[in-house]
């Protein structure tokens, strides 16, 4: 293959969930992934690039038929050959972004926002987690909200991908940070982000939780997940639970079974059609 090109596969955000896309870059080796959502028009698309095989018509076949069977139809999606790496490819779709009262969440080629006090330096990858979506900009704003009145001696970030969330809470005092991860890259992510933005934290391969508790635990996973886990996650909880990942009309249901796990409902948020929910003990 020729190494400054790449395939491009453009999918509505709206017709795959986050979960199934990562399912797809899994199987089909992804270099890298990002969203993009656009401002004027509303359109949010999840994308994810690809080493160009020896036979691109055979690779474009079956890109389209893993496609499909996630139901989308052939207007949803769009694959073609990008003249450019994948690695300056994504950089196209990154600005730096800011989050809440002081954070400012960017990739290493753009310069930080000057009005911003905490500055996170995050370049995206297969590790899902950059920012961009509604429940991660949710998540970053409960923790911040809780850091500003007092930093958490300490913190599980459960499910971290690319340990943003973990980051983001060390750089506004959080302390003794723990992050855990059934995927692998997003373990080596999390620690090589850390590296990065000069924060300390352990990050572990497991996917359930450890069993000792944290002031603070954050998990920004998807709802199943949040639901076959509420026993251990609760467990861990000394202080504050904040979770998300989950649409607005599930919100209900997981506050119940968080609650029969002995936690109070605190306070539910919501951006678009996504919520986060907030528990104490």
């Amino acid at each position: 293959m020729q190494k400054n090109t790449c395939v491009e596969l453009r999918v509505d955000a709206s017709r795959i969930s986050e979960e199934n896309f990562a399912t797809l870059m899994s199987a089909f080796d992804a270099l890298g992934g990002s969203e993009e959502s656009s401002p004027q028009t509303g359109k949010h698309e999840r994308i994810a690039w690809f080493e160009v095989s020896s036979n691109v018509e055979e690779q474009y076949k079956r890109l389209k038929a893993a496609i499909t069977l996630f139901g989308l139809t052939t207007n949803q999606f769009a694959i073609k050959i990008l003249d450019d790496d994948w690695t300056t490819a994504w950089q196209n779709h990154w600005t730096a972004m800011p989050i809440g009262k002081s954070l400012c969440v960017r990739p290493s080629f753009c310069e930080t926002l000057p009005d911003r006090a905490i500055d996170v330096v995050l370049d995206p990858g297969q590790a899902f987690g950059t920012g961009t979506h509604p429940t991660t900009h949710l998540c970053l704003e409960a923790i911040e909200d809780y850091c500003l009145s007092n930093p958490p001696k300490s913190l599980l970030d459960m499910g971290a991908g690319s340990g943003l969330l973990a980051i983001a809470a060390a750089k506004m005092g959080a302390q003794n940070i723990m992050c855990v991860d059934y995927d692998p890259l997003s373990v080596e992510a999390c620690a090589t982000n850390a590296d990065i933005n000069h924060v300390s934290l352990t990050s572990l391969l497991d996917n359930t939780p450890p069993r000792q508790t944290f002031e603070l635990v954050v998990a920004n996973i998807l709802y199943n997940p949040l639901i076959d886990m509420a026993k251990p996650l609760a467990a861990s909880v000394k202080q504050h639970l904040i979770l998300s990942g989950i649409l607005g009309s599930q919100s209900p249901s997981l506050i119940q079974a968080y609650v029969a796990q002995g936690l109070t409902h605190h306070n539910t948020r919501n951006k678009e059609e996504w919520a986060v929910v907030e528990f104490i003990r």
